[in-house]
């Protein structure tokens, strides 16, 4: 019989009281829980996750994800390894270019180098090293220098994994990190093309690319028929997600759309200028622009949404058509779906564990 194991996670905003809805998903059998990470938009995400490890047993605790811009990479790594102490084994560290992050604040992601050392600064604290560290013109090694009191865990390893919506990042993190994490990828062409980026990335740096760990971020709505998917319901229930990370893959190719997928390439550029910056001062405008962000439905992006670009960039569908779409991630070599819910988080989580989950384990 074919083997149809897939982990589930659950994400959720970053939310200092969230620790209850954690608790509930890992009492449903959900390995993962993975928290924003966007200070503009909600609590500080490690604040966050201490709670939820206090709070929880099992279930594996990060950042869904942090960036190398909103903290330095020595803060980055204390607080990954308090996180450990707290739930020893328990603690991933997700990052990535923070496009969200740095946008509600008017400021642009960081820059792959950046990410690049960020990553190499916190493994290397994580192996218990000493290594560089620079700010500026001022070159330093730095190490981790109570490892051994209770503050920090670095005994337990703390995976990294990177978030990846275009290939250059993609092949990045096959070549440094422990596993890749892809937003709104639901199509096996997006789930294939970035998937292999990423293999690629490993094998140039001498990697095993079947050690990647491979999770896709998504939506997750159920409908009772497949004609619903085109309704105004569901547009506005799914649509926010959507055109972010539609957006996302666009503004990650923009330079050589070429590379996009051929089957969604037309669909997904379409999605390159939905967050046009207002006419307001440059000071000010992401403040308007990022307004109500990932909450509502702007009415000029409805006619972007098909059927055909939904369920390429979200689980939305009948309770069939949703197992069918998880079956083609699992082959196109995804390892994990992590649930975004639509509506209340605790339906969402029942849902899942009830009609979905079964199926797989």
């Amino acid at each position: 019989m074919e083997d149809r194991t897939m982990d589930f996670g659950f994400v959720f905003m970053g939310d200092c009281h969230i620790h209850p809805e954690v608790k509930y998903a890992e009492d449903h059998g959900f390995s993962h829980a993975w928290l924003y990470d966007t200070q503009m938009l909600g609590s500080e995400v490690y604040t966050a996750l201490a709670l939820c490890a206090d709070r929880t047993s099992t279930i594996k605790l990060g950042p869904g994800v942090t960036n190398p811009a909103s903290r330095i990479a020595p803060l980055s790594a204390c607080a990954m390894a308090t996180l450990n102490s707290l739930a020893p084994g328990r603690a991933i560290m997700g990052i990535g270019t923070g496009n969200t992050t740095r946008r509600t604040m008017g400021m642009p992601a960081a820059r792959v180098a950046e990410l690049e050392d960020h990553v190499r600064v916190c493994r290397d604290l994580f192996a218990g090293e000493m290594t560089d560290y620079s700010e500026g013109e001022r070159h330093r090694k730095i190490k981790f220098l109570n490892p051994d009191v209770g503050f920090i865990n670095v005994a337990d390893k703390i995976p990294i994994y990177i978030s990846a919506s275009g290939p250059r990042v993609a092949r990045l993190a096959g070549r440094i990190a422990d596993g890749m994490i892809l937003f709104g990828a639901v199509s096996p062409s997006i789930v294939k093309w970035l998937v292999g980026q990423a293999r690629q990335g490993a094998q140039d740096a001498g990697r095993d690319p079947d050690d990647l760990y491979v999770l896709s971020m998504t939506a997750f709505y159920l409908t009772d028929s497949d004609e619903q998917i085109e309704t105004r319901a569901v547009r506005e229930a799914v649509g926010p997600m959507v055109a972010s990370s539609s957006n996302i893959f666009a503004l990650s190719c923009r330079t050589d759309p070429s590379v996009l997928p051929a089957d969604l390439r037309d669909e997904l550029m379409a999605f390159a200028d939905v967050y046009r910056e207002p006419n307001e001062p440059v000071e000010t405008r992401h403040l308007k622009l990022y307004s109500g962000y990932l909450q509502h439905l702007k009415d000029e992006h409805e006619s972007l949404m098909t059927k055909k670009i939904i369920q390429a960039t979200t689980l939305t569908g009948t309770k069939r058509e949703v197992i069918g779409m998880i079956e083609a991630m699992r082959d196109a070599g995804v390892d994990q779906v992590a649930i975004q819910p639509i509506g209340e988080t605790r339906f969402v989580v029942d849902q899942v564990a009830n009609q979905i989950m079964p199926h797989f384990n």
